[in-house]
């Protein structure tokens, strides 16, 4: 077993309750961890035998430019294209981060964390 990361996947996108972020926008920052089994790639050297980042980071690019009220929602789309198209994942663990959420206060992110398992 092993993992591949993706780290502070930066994204524009219009997630949000308040009618001014479906119009305005903002930035977030998605972080993936998957768990599958690496053994046959590291000895075949073969992309088809791997996770494919590449994959998983349209996936994400993907799933963020579909608007969704909560990022929960986003999250769940997510895990649930992985697990769809990629078989050789078995756990995913995504954070989603809201850059200068609009809730009032001086708050530099927000963070909505969704793990699963196969």
């Amino acid at each position: 077993m092993g993992s591949i990361r993706l780290k502070k996947v930066k994204i524009y996108a219009f997630h949000g309750c308040l009618v001014e972020e479906g119009q305005i926008g903002s930035e977030y920052f998605v972080n993936l961890k998957v768990k599958a089994s690496l053994a046959e790639a590291a000895t075949t050297d073969a992309l088809k035998d791997t996770v494919d980042y590449v994959h998983l980071n349209r996936i994400i690019k993907e799933e963020m430019a579909i608007r969704s009220k909560l990022l929960e929602h986003v999250g769940k789309r997510i895990i649930s294209r992985i697990f769809n198209e990629l078989i050789l994942v078995n756990v995913i663990k995504v954070g989603i981060s809201k850059v200068n959420p609009p809730i009032g206060g001086n708050v530099a992110e927000v963070v909505v964390i969704m793990k699963a398992k196969r």
